[in-house]
């Protein structure tokens, strides 16, 4: 046997195409092998932009007496997250069932049909303080499964119960209204962290959805100081935009370095819905200089998105992002300017990070500081990059369409549609896989099928893409995805919708219905409100169906963790008030909807067309201005107000 990861094209696992280990990537071939060799599976899950990842390849996975332990004992099966969320999310809910917690490098054992039975995260070479060494973990599991291999059967099946995710909890009978999302917007308030702007301590992550969610209900007393801590922090990168993972403190200052395309898709998504309620430049220029940064450092030739970028370089975990004072005086035309810059950006002879270093934060304004910036980024540009993970992943890229999308739209900018249409075009062409569905990522001659996700996050950006150009090309793409979704992934017997085809199942432990927007909107709360649009556009009552039926399948969840399911959360408040359709037909409607899009309107839907007796959709139909000028035609649950004919007569129905 031998490491037969070179044959891969995921940089993750390329990245250990040369450890002594034998790995395999996952699959029905390695559980085969492991039930005829009668041993264990060993599955490691990560990420290539992971920084504790790479530590453990370099001191364990590299290390020739430990490979020998792991290729004796176990069928050693390496995994990239982002390629098979399916497969993580299964071993991540049994690492959180058995430690309490999870994060990456997961490492994982199961036996030959998939279950897993024991799980941790990162482990040292050595013992270091309570933390056993990798070579302990591995010594004991090898024992266990020879000696106690009963007990460890018992432990799977106490685990079986959890991997299943929703579909163990019993749908409500009853659809929840304003007071179930009037109690979660309470309960948010309970945990915000009204000195440093979200939710909870160390470490921080970016709780976009349940902003999106609050933003929606037009709360500002969270949301928009949780947006200026963020892009004040080191988090997001004052230097060249874009933010990071997390961050490592409570006040956003030291990042955990990888940028990724799907937290910069929603944040600058939510930076534009931020600024749209507060009209404040400074949440408009973090959403502009993010959208730059996505196109500018991850676009793909083809139109596609790339993954993320490292969080190490040559130089360690953030070198190229960190300064010194001496650093900035050098990158400055005028060396004299470095005080002026090193204050703005809280840059001190004795750090915040590592050796001095400094990564910059927003600690002043000063009338040069862009001047500053720009100098400092081509100084910057010059320095060891990190590398860039070049997957497209189907799910990612449909949050950047929606963003690119909504933010032209708003913004009224030509290249953020265009490069929308562009990345949903290569989508649907080359990530298109069998039966109308799309595949979640390239790999070699093929593709790693999509999940849940990948399908319902597309349907989201298609109707978004739909509503920022009117091309009905996507809306009928998205009627048609909705239907392959429902067919593939639906739950014909207790509603809802499952994270795996109905023919990808073979290799999983458990057939699993996703629950957490964690890191991503799950696959089901997105359907549920891209759904209620669908039936707001249509009239078709099928969607509207399904929508509820997602929604009393997490209900209980969003009562009790709502910090958890921002989108559902945000399709329970659009249920419960009810969807505004507006129409407008005729030419000269370019007032009419500029006028739309001059608020955040989460719970409203837009068709428009200057002919609209042709046209596919059904909200436009009849829609025919008698005379004159554009009409617009403003309903709620197909209950209509009388046309009008003037943006401030559209904005007084609207705003009703």
């Amino acid at each position: 046997m031998a490491n037969r990861l070179g044959e891969e094209t995921s940089p993750y696992l390329l990245q250990h195409a040369d450890n002594p280990v034998h790995w395999q990537a996952w699959g029905p071939e390695a559980l085969a092998e492991a039930a005829e060799r009668d041993v264990p599976v060993l599955v490691s899950i990560g990420y290539s932009a992971c920084h504790w990842c790479h530590v453990m390849e370099h001191e364990s996975f590299s290390d020739p007496a430990i490979a020998e332990k792991m290729n004796a004992n176990f069928v050693c099966v390496k995994v990239d997250r982002e390629e098979h969320p399916d497969v993580d999310a299964i071993f991540m809910d049994a690492c959180q069932a058995i430690t309490g917690q999870g994060g990456w490098p997961l490492n994982a054992f199961a036996s030959a049909d998939g279950s897993p039975f024991w799980a941790g995260t990162y482990f040292p070479p050595q013992p270091r303080g309570a933390m056993p060494s990798w070579t302990n973990v591995l010594d004991g599991i090898a024992t266990a499964w020879v000696e106690e291999r009963d007990q460890l059967q018992v432990s799977g099946e106490r685990l079986a119960a959890r991997l299943a995710g929703a579909v163990g909890i019993d749908p409500v009978d009853k659809l929840p209204g304003a007071e179930l999302t009037d109690k979660a917007v309470r309960t948010l308030g309970g945990n915000f962290d009204s000195e440093n702007g979200g939710f909870g301590g160390a470490p921080k992550f970016p709780p976009t959805e349940v902003l999106e969610f609050l933003l929606a209900e037009g709360d500002t007393t969270m949301t928009i100081p949780t947006l200026h801590a963020m892009a004040d922090g080191g988090i997001h990168d004052q230097i060249g935009g874009g933010f990071a993972r997390y961050a490592v403190d409570a006040t956003w200052t030291i990042p955990h370095f990888e940028k990724m395309l799907y937290d910069n898709a929603m944040l600058a998504r939510a930076y534009l819905h931020g600024w749209q309620v507060s009209g404040d430049q400074r949440l408009l220029d973090v959403c502009k200089s993010t959208l730059d940064w996505m196109l500018r450092e991850l676009a793909g030739p083809d139109g596609g998105l790339y993954a993320a970028l490292d969080a190490d370089d040559q130089e360690g975990e953030g070198r190229f992002y960190a300064w010194t004072p001496a650093l900035v005086a050098e990158a400055l035309p005028q060396p004299d300017d470095a005080a002026a810059a090193c204050a703005s950006l809280g840059i001190t002879p004795q750090g915040n990070y590592e050796d001095g270093l400094t990564v910059p934060i927003r600690a002043g304004d000063h009338p040069q500081l862009d001047r500053f910036k720009s100098a400092m980024f081509e100084t910057r540009s010059s320095r060891p990059r990190p590398k860039t993970d070049t997957k497209v992943i189907a799910a990612w890229n449909a949050l950047a369409i929606s963003a690119l999308a909504d933010a032209g739209a708003v913004l009224g900018e030509t290249r953020y549609l265009t490069a929308a249409a562009d990345c949903a075009e290569y989508l649907l062409t080359a990530l298109a896989g069998p039966d109308g569905r799309v595949m979640r990522c390239l790999r070699g001659s093929g593709g790693v099928p999509g999940v849940l996700d990948d399908h319902a996050l597309l349907l989201a950006a298609l109707l978004d893409l739909y509503e920022a150009t009117f091309n009905e090309l996507w809306f009928q793409e998205a009627c048609d995805l909705a239907s392959t979704i429902w067919g593939w992934f639906g739950d014909t017997e207790n509603g809802g919708y499952f994270m795996t085809a109905s023919d990808g199942v073979e290799t999983l432990a458990a057939r699993r219905k996703e629950i957490e927007d964690q890191p991503v909107p799950s696959g089901a709360s997105a359907m549920a409100v891209s759904l209620i649009r669908l039936h707001a556009l249509t009239g078709d009552a099928t969607h509207l169906d399904r929508a509820d039926s997602v929604i009393r399948n997490l209900t209980t969840v969003a009562d009790r963790a709502p910090n958890a399911v921002g989108r559902v959360l945000l399709a329970i408040g659009i249920r419960s008030r009810g969807v505004k359709e507006v129409a407008i037909a005729g030419e000269g409607r370019e007032e009419m909807v500029a006028a739309f899009r001059s608020g955040l309107r989460r719970d409203a839907v837009i068709a428009a067309a200057a002919k609209p007796r042709n046209s596919l959709l059904p909200l436009l139909l009849g829609r025919e201005p008698d005379h004159g000028p554009a009409t617009a035609y403003v309903c709620r649950n197909f209950t209509c107000s009388l046309p009008v004919t003037s943006p401030q007569a559209l904005l007084d129905q609207l705003n009703a």
